[in-house]
């Protein structure tokens, strides 16, 4: 299962980048015309941990139970 190994690898490196950025917040700035904007940068994060841990539900085995009456 190295493609579910993989994705699991890469949702705790996100996860980690999410937690050094929100224990010390940074706040937006612009220098030299270059703008950086954390807060836009956390939500790119959070929609990557968000698509990958959808992902990684679609490729964990599960059992469907079923009853008839």
């Amino acid at each position: 299962m190295a493609y579910a190994d993989d994705l699991k690898t890469a949702r705790d490196q996100i996860a980690v980048i999410i937690k050094e950025i929100t224990v010390d917040p940074k706040p937006s700035y612009s220098i030299d015309g270059e703008s950086y904007s954390w807060g836009e940068y956390l939500a790119q994060l959070m929609s990557q941990l968000n698509t990958l841990n959808d992902a990684i539900g679609a490729s964990d085995p599960f059992e469907v139970t079923e009853y008839g009456y």
